[in-house]
């Protein structure tokens, strides 16, 4: 029996952040009719903040959600159609690929752009989804230049944590670092930095520390964190046991940064031959020249912070979806068009 296919596309890309848009932009310009399939976090990570004020061409800042519509816009323009659709699975053992959706939706493609983001791991707590972009950041270098001469905390003890809390030093009254354990989980290399900035008065540490809820409002921003602390670490799971006095109070502070790692969205590339590294980062060829947005998959592509977990920047984003576009013309330029009717390959022999 031949599964039935809603639809063929010359291009799939998954993600409506900067990446997958920008992606979109330039193979709509390219002709290559591209299907931007929007996932569970439509405009990605962009969408969390309320202003963005380094992003090239907008001295006076711009909203993240300002800044996706326009570039959904500018896509639509160019010819791209975005969906709501959630990608679940890729197959890849077959021409064209099959890309079927959480609704039971299939459609076939010639090329795939993954561009479907990374998430910021939160603590879910409360105050933390009503303030996320009113105080509460996921993104350092993002927001840290907006609570200038505040007291920052810093939550995680890892390299994210470290790194960022030494950069909002630029910024900062006082930084303060709080961690579930005694001791982190970064490497020495970041660990030796914020010494080096404890000794000089500009970070304090809370070990053994846990945050249970963040209070502000979106129009004052946060005021205070609640704490809990215990000499023996992770103080929540010690809340609600009787053999364990646990220390609560609230600190004052005026912006709170989330630094506990990010989840590449990749699942649904799970069981195909695109090669991802421990965490679930798409590994693409990198590299100089062209085809750098490649993956060990001929006809699939990778950009943005679904591979990028160091700059994860909207810049960056958006310069790694232009060159995946390109990319993705250049091997649709070399390949056979696909038959839609069918959803078979009418495969032309290579040159090679």
């Amino acid at each position: 029996m031949t599964e039935e296919v809603v639809e063929h596309r010359r291009l799939i890309i998954a993600g409506t952040g900067i990446a997958g848009l920008t992606a979109a932009i330039y193979a709509g310009r390219s002709n290559n009719d591209p299907l931007v399939l929007e996932g569970d976090e439509p405009g990605g990570q962009l969408t969390l903040t309320t202003d963005v004020a380094n992003y090239p061409g907008f001295p006076d800042g711009i909203s993240g959600p300002d800044l996706v519509q326009r570039m959904k816009d500018q896509a639509a323009q160019f010819g791209g159609d975005i969906d709501h659709g959630i990608v679940v699975d890729v197959d890849d053992s077959r021409r064209p690929f099959r890309v079927e959706l959480r609704n039971g939706d299939v459609y076939t493609a010639d090329a795939f752009i993954a561009a479907s983001g990374a998430s910021a791991r939160t603590l879910g707590i409360p105050g933390e989804d009503d303030l996320m972009g009113y105080g509460v950041s996921t993104c350092a270098t993002c927001d840290g230049a907006f609570f200038r001469d505040e007291n920052m905390l810093v939550i995680g003890g890892g390299d994210a944590a470290m790194e960022e809390a030494s950069f909002l030093t630029k910024f900062a009254d006082t930084v303060y670092i709080a961690h579930r354990r005694e001791n982190f989980r970064a490497e020495d290399y970041w660990i030796d930095r914020v010494q080096e900035h404890v000794e000089a008065g500009d970070i304090e540490i809370m070990r053994n520390t846990e945050a249970i809820e963040i209070h502000g409002t979106p129009e004052d921003g946060v005021d205070r964190v609640t704490l809990v602390r215990h000499p023996e670490g992770h103080p929540k799971e010690k809340l609600d046991d009787p053999d364990y006095e646990v220390e609560q109070f609230d600190f004052e502070v005026g912006a709170v940064f989330l630094a506990i790692g990010h989840t590449p969205n990749t699942e649904y590339l799970e069981g195909t031959g695109v090669e991802m590294d421990e965490a679930g980062y798409i590994v693409t060829e990198g590299g100089k020249g062209a085809g750098q947005t490649r993956t060990d998959v001929d006809g699939i592509f990778g950009a943005g912070d679904v591979v990028d977990f160091h700059y994860q920047q909207a810049i960056t984003a958006g310069g790694m979806g232009c060159e995946a576009a390109i990319d993705a013309d250049e091997y649709l330029e070399e390949h056979a068009t696909v038959d839609a009717g069918a959803g078979e390959t009418a495969t032309a022999e290579s040159d090679d």
